[in-house]
């Protein structure tokens, strides 16, 4: 077979270069030697001078050497298999031509006509010609093709045309439906019928009644179906707007090289109805916190109907603090039996000796949308405390904070639906008599516990070691790796710091106490400065107090000695149930301490909670889940006293006996006697 060889520099060809003609009178390794016409001389390298834009091998004519092109090998896969068929054929026809045998035939004897001793290159053409029935310029122009582009150059090229979309139909009329295609990103879903009744009338608006042909009623809807594809034009109105909003150019992925290096902080409403205060059904709102470097979500707050800005600022708090074991969970949760660097993070805060496998991590920067709840003073100035820099996303961008977003639709798949009260993401979705079972608390303690077990185990797609791409990594192990590579080490909030994040009230402390939307708080701490003058003249001698608006239990008052816990006065009628099931619970724990932490306990632990997440609470145990609840809220919170540990209730030995708080008898009197 012959065909035209790709050209070789060699020692005396010619070459076009930086604007003239060169002659190469050398070549040593990847050095050429080349002389100009006035005689000068300059060696350059031999990439360079085939890089040159200019660069080409002339012939004796002095024009640049035909080169073969290389096979679009992916077009011909693309084409019909009888288009590539006809083409081979030619194929073997001009290579017989060519070389006087057929592709495959070497060793053989020339057919009659094709026996190069005896015929000449222009006599097999005729010959050739002949035999199938078409011109010598016809075998001359398929020789040339092939001996350009090989097989490519001899399939029927009307094979190769891209379809156009528009078709035969008028381009006045395709630029009128892009139009009002594009236009329907916004609007409500409607027909395709609506779609071409608006089309025909711009088209007469602007060109007049009758001059412009329109297509009939079935190509009409074939041309609108085209010319809609991908745009979701006549589908979910969600969808399009998404589709619409999308970026032109490239998607970069958001990268991280360390923990807390970049934290994407969002709200969404969570697709499960829950139960207010009163019992009336609601929608609760979830605020997410995701590490970038390792899909760590690093802390998760549910709140009912609204977040508020205050919701954003307890969220950096809870990132903060080492997320404490609760009642009732299994030992395969702890940080102890994780792959998290347990020892090397409890020589710096004791608090990690009872903490949960969730890493504490600090960030660097947050990532938030434009949101009241993130722009509002309260958030930017809990960040401003901690260091943390604030970068705001673009409006109406939400790629730009695209793990969390999507983080949102992993939560639902893995968590949301599985729960009782599911109710799906539109009306569309929901099943018949969907009812609330699980409260805020309720929900928020599953929350926690699946992100334990569920989340910070469970492989992440985007956690794939660049050494080894099929080994998918969790959260907790890429954590633990990445601290390796990058001398991660968190230091925790401590419980004073976690105090100033929680809003603010200005009270006077009376004989009685401090009286707070309607509640009283009082302690022997606070004796000292009874009736006193604050000294911040600004708030006429006022006094600061913090409190937790989701833990009303207890508030805490700056004084010039330092924060006083002071208890709401009813606070031990409701707390001494508490104490018994908190003791009870200890003692399951110790019973259950013995297992051994494997994958396979850990998925136990995430199925039992999804079947109790998806049966709802034991309507005759509602008394014990509310305690659960109360001891969750208690356990989360630091100490204040001794901020270098946290107030989880350790697993008592057999041998230890609890101390049960009993509860007190109601006086009337003396009661009445507190009260102003």
């Amino acid at each position: 077979m012959t065909g035209l060889a790709r050209p070789v520099l060699r020692v005396g060809d010619t070459v076009a270069f930086d604007g003239g003609e060169h002659l190469v009178v050398g070549l040593a390794g990847t050095s050429v030697r080349l002389r100009e016409e006035s005689g000068a001389e300059q060696v350059v390298l031999a990439g360079h001078l085939m890089a040159a834009a200019d660069f080409a091998v002339l012939d004796a004519a002095g024009q640049p050497a035909p080169t073969p092109a290389v096979e679009p090998f992916g077009l011909l896969e693309a084409l019909p298999a009888e288009v590539v068929e006809a083409a081979r054929c030619w194929r073997a026809h001009v290579v017989e031509v060519e070389t006087s045998l057929p592709p495959g035939a070497e060793g053989a004897a020339p057919r009659p006509g094709y026996d190069p001793a005896a015929t000449s290159l222009t006599d097999r053409q005729r010959v050739k010609a002949a035999e199938l029935g078409v011109t010598v310029r016809t075998l001359e122009v398929k020789r040339a093709r092939y001996a350009a582009q090989g097989l490519w150059g001899l399939v029927d090229q009307r094979a190769t045309r891209r379809f156009d979309v528009a078709g035969q139909a008028d381009a006045r009329v395709v630029a009128v439906l892009r139009e009002l295609i594009a236009a329907e990103a916004n609007a409500s879903t409607g027909t395709r019928s609506r779609l071409i009744r608006r089309a025909v009338k711009r088209v007469e608006e602007l060109h007049g009644p009758g001059v412009v042909p329109l297509p009939g009623k079935t190509a009409f809807y074939a041309l609108v179906e085209r010319l809609s594809v991908g745009r979701h034009t006549f589908g979910s109105a969600v969808t399009r707007r998404q589709t619409a909003n999308r970026p032109d150019g490239e998607f970069t992925v958001t990268l991280a090289t360390r923990p807390g290096e970049q934290v994407q902080i969002d709200s969404t409403p969570i697709d499960v109805l829950v139960l207010a205060a009163d019992g009336v059904p609601v929608r609760a709102d979830l605020t997410i916190a995701v590490d970038v470097a390792t899909r760590t979500i690093c802390a998760a707050v549910l709140r009912p109907v609204g977040t508020k800005a205050v919701d954003a600022a307890l969220l950096l708090a809870r990132m903060l603090v080492p997320e404490p074991m609760r009642p009732g969970w299994s030992p395969a949760l702890g940080m102890a039996g994780s792959v998290l660097p347990h020892e090397r993070l409890l020589a710096v805060d004791a608090r990690m000796r009872e903490a949960a496998a969730r890493p504490v991590i600090v960030p660097d920067q947050v990532v938030i949308d434009h949101g009241r709840v993130f722009v509002s003073e309260t958030f930017s100035r809990a960040c401003e405390r901690l260091g943390i820099s604030i970068q705001p996303a673009r409006k109406g961008t939400p790629t730009d904070k695209s793990v969390v977003e999507a983080t949102f639709d992993a939560i639902k798949t893995l968590f949301a639906q599985h729960v009782a009260g599911f109710k799906g993401s539109d009306p569309t979705l929901r099943g018949r008599d969907v009812a609330a079972v699980w409260t805020v608390g309720e929900l928020q303690d599953l929350l926690d516990e699946w992100l334990i077990v569920g989340w910070q185990h469970r492989p992440h797609e985007a956690l794939r070691d660049p050494h080894a791409p099929r080994q998918v990594l969790t959260p907790n192990e890429r954590y633990a790796g990445l601290v390796a590579v990058a001398g991660y080490l968190p230091v925790t909030l401590s419980g004073t710091d976690y105090l100033e994040l929680l809003p603010a009230k200005w009270r006077v402390i009376n004989d009685y106490g401090i009286s707070l939307d309607l509640r009283t708080y009082d302690c022997a701490e606070l004796g000292p400065w009874r009736r006193q003058h604050s000294g911040l003249a600004g708030k006429n001698g006022r006094w600061e107090v913090h409190y937790d608006p989701y833990d009303l239990s207890q508030v805490f008052v700056r004084t010039p000695e330092g924060w006083v816990t002071a208890p709401w006065m009813h606070r031990g009628l409701v707390t001494a149930p508490f104490a018994d099931f908190t003791w009870r619970h200890a003692r399951r724990l110790v019973a259950e301490s013995g297992r051994q932490v494997t994958e396979a306990e850990i998925a136990r632990a995430l199925d039992a909670l999804l079947t109790r997440a998806e049966h709802g609470p034991d309507k005759a145990g509602a008394r014990v889940a509310a305690r659960t609840r109360a001891a969750a809220e208690t356990f989360a919170r630091p100490s204040v006293d001794s901020p270098a540990t946290v107030a989880v209730a350790a697993d008592p030995t057999p041998a230890q006996t609890a101390r049960v708080i009993p509860f007190g008898v109601f006086d009337a009197d003396a009661e009445a006697e507190r009260w102003p």
